[in-house]
């Protein structure tokens, strides 16, 4: 299926990795142009070069190495990209733990670059957007928004924020030609479920050796592939997905779902 992609302008915050960097590679295989921005120069460089080697034509790849937790970092980036025509909201990992584990400096800390840095970056891009009549914002949010866990509370309760904050600003926002979504992922075959797995292991199990065990009880035995999410990412900023604002999409296997009084 031909998304009509080529030549479009694509903005991925939290680059360097994951879904972030497998984003920045399948968007310039449908041969658009990409603002690549994570903290890390090398991570960053290096799938920069992947995304030239399955980019589609000519494209333009910039990378941008900056901590969008700074002071005006949020407006720098933005001032220094342009006009975009999608924007994927990516960067940040909010920490795991219970509220005794989470005290009030990890909690903002991990909120400032996830959900203020959603929300600040949206502030800008939006309004670019708006005075143009026309683009994609896309949020990379997480099934914790709507599977509630205290193991993993500041999370859970930032990413529903999140989930909050699409749906209000994404019901009005195709009255000006811009269409706000997004997206829940469950477990995917990242780093960061690995180490989860491993530390869930050790508390639950006592030996973080044990982690394929946990893994077991997600559907078919496994995370979801990379590309599971990324493949959804770019038909949502497509024109195919032209009537679609307001609305959030769990890819998580039914994990979400399931329900359970025991």
């Amino acid at each position: 299926m031909d998304l009509w992609l080529e030549g479009r302008t694509v903005l991925i915050t939290g680059a360097s990795k994951g879904i972030g960097a497998a984003a920045a590679i399948a968007f310039a295989a449908e041969g658009c142009n990409l603002h690549l921005t994570a903290r890390s120069a090398d991570e960053l460089a290096e799938v920069a070069a992947k995304a030239r080697e399955t980019a589609r034509g000519d494209v333009s790849i910039i990378v941008h190495v900056m901590d969008l937790t700074a002071p005006g970092a949020c407006k720098v980036l933005t001032d220094a990209v342009g006009d975009i025509d999608i924007l994927l909201n990516n960067a940040g990992v909010i920490p795991g733990g219970d509220l005794d584990a989470i005290d009030e400096a990890r909690w903002r800390e991990g909120w400032e670059l996830k959900v203020f840095g959603y929300i600040g970056m949206t502030r800008l891009v939006y309004k670019r957007m708006r005075e143009r009549g026309q683009g994609v914002i896309i949020n990379n949010i997480g099934n914790a928004g709507e599977r509630y866990d205290a193991d993993y509370v500041a999370g859970t309760t930032g990413n529903a924020a999140l989930m909050a904050f699409t749906r209000a600003l994404g019901g009005r926002s195709l009255d000006h030609g811009v269409r706000i979504v997004g997206v829940n992922p469950g477990p995917v075959d990242t780093d960061r479920i690995y180490k989860l797995l491993r530390n869930r292991a050790e508390a639950w199990l006592g030996d973080e050796s044990q982690w394929p065990e946990l893994q077991k009880r997600y559907p078919l035995g496994r995370p979801a592939h990379l590309r599971e999410i990324v493949d959804l990412v770019l038909f949502l900023a497509s024109d195919r997905s032209g009537y679609t604002s307001g609305a959030i999409f769990t890819v998580d296997g039914g994990i979400t779902a399931r329900a359970s009084i025991i």
